[in-house]
């Protein structure tokens, strides 16, 4: 392990505030499976051998799974934001205004 690298969940609130050069060198390398998610495929789930990196195309969240505990997170995450974006797209219009009716 590299030295100063810690386990844990790291979340970067745009795609440009990504993981540290240090957690890309360690955790973005070997093997890799991508999946997409939710409305156009803009939620990517990328499982990397010792990290799982959750890309949210839609709001720009980046969030970056490390360590067995924390990894094993990441399935409730894409469930909890393929649910939320499906409850916004599909209640977008329950509510009128007064003015709309």
């Amino acid at each position: 392990m590299v030295t100063g690298t810690t386990m844990g969940v790291f979340r970067y609130e745009n795609k440009y505030a990504a993981p540290t050069k240090e957690q890309r060198e360690h955790y973005f390398n070997g093997e890799f499976e991508e999946f997409h998610f939710g409305p156009d495929g803009q939620i990517v789930l990328i499982l990397y051998p010792e990290a799982a990196y959750l890309k949210d195309d839609i709001e720009n969240v980046r969030i970056l799974f490390t360590g067995n505990i924390d990894r094993q997170k990441v399935q409730d995450e894409v469930r909890r934001l393929v649910d939320y974006y499906e409850q916004n797209e599909n209640g977008a219009d329950v509510f009128s205004t007064g003015s709309k009716v």
